[in-house]
């Protein structure tokens, strides 16, 4: 990239950059949306997801060390998205471990490390070194953009089929009614961030290139979930005729 973008062509390529790569593609995803997986299924997600999310206000925190002191409305989102994640109400991860028990598992073993696959721990690996090493404005392209922008249009997919096909109640259900709220609020306040301060060639192209490579881990990582724990009982070739 030899010359810098204006805003709204850099916004439009950082969409761009994601879009065929959403984790709504996965199998599992589709599954989901279905109301084809069994609660044996989604526990296994949420003993996997727990993992991935449950440390996310630690890879801000990360972050927020390293953010610059200029970059004071950055530095005030991440500061108020770790409150929200950690203790602005119920802490998320306890919303997800109630989900988690609805379906039949326990809180130890969600919070268990053993229990999560290879391919989640290695997502886990990737969104810390992220935080601790990439420029601050990278890093936020890489998780808010790349990662948690996609959160509503997938559980905008998934919720509706909690309460109408599986029959979880609201409260059963309050991690992903919050999170389809509070991740767009968060994607856009992170898109701002990057449009603001990635100000040169080089640094646009670089969180194009990782938002693409979040949007890309987001999505091996459920693509696995469905080959670890559900391609035994449902086969592709059923949902892909779907």
């Amino acid at each position: 990239m030899s010359s810098l973008m204006s805003r709204d062509e850099f916004r439009t390529a950082l969409e761009d950059a994601i879009k065929g790569k959403s984790a709504n593609k996965s199998p599992f995803s589709i599954a989901w949306a279905e109301g084809k997986l069994s609660r044996s299924h989604l526990a296994h997600w949420a003993e996997n997801h727990y993992h991935y999310v449950g440390p996310f206000a630690d890879y801000l925190g990360y972050l927020y060390a390293r953010t610059p002191d200029h970059m004071t409305e950055a530095k005030d989102f991440l500061l108020a998205n770790m409150y929200e994640e950690e203790i602005g109400g119920d802490r998320h991860t306890d919303l997800l471990i109630r989900f988690a028990e609805a379906c039949g598992t326990t809180r130890a073993r969600v919070t268990d490390p053993g229990n999560m696959s290879p391919t989640t721990r290695g997502l886990q690996g990737w969104c810390y070194s992220v935080a601790m090493r990439e420029d601050p404005v990278v890093a936020v392209a890489a998780l808010v953009v790349g990662l948690e922008s996609q959160v509503p249009s997938i559980y905008r997919k998934q919720t509706p089929t909690l309460r109408e096909k599986y029959g979880f109640t609201d409260e059963e259900v309050e991690f992903f009614d919050l999170h389809i709220v509070s991740d767009e609020i968060h994607g856009e306040r992170g898109y701002q961030i990057v449009l603001e301060h990635a100000n040169t060639p080089e640094l646009q192209a670089r969180c194009l290139k990782i938002c693409e490579v979040g949007a890309q881990m987001r999505l091996l990582y459920t693509t696995a979930l469905y080959r670890d724990y559900v391609a035994n009982d449902i086969p592709e070739e059923e949902l892909l005729a779907a």
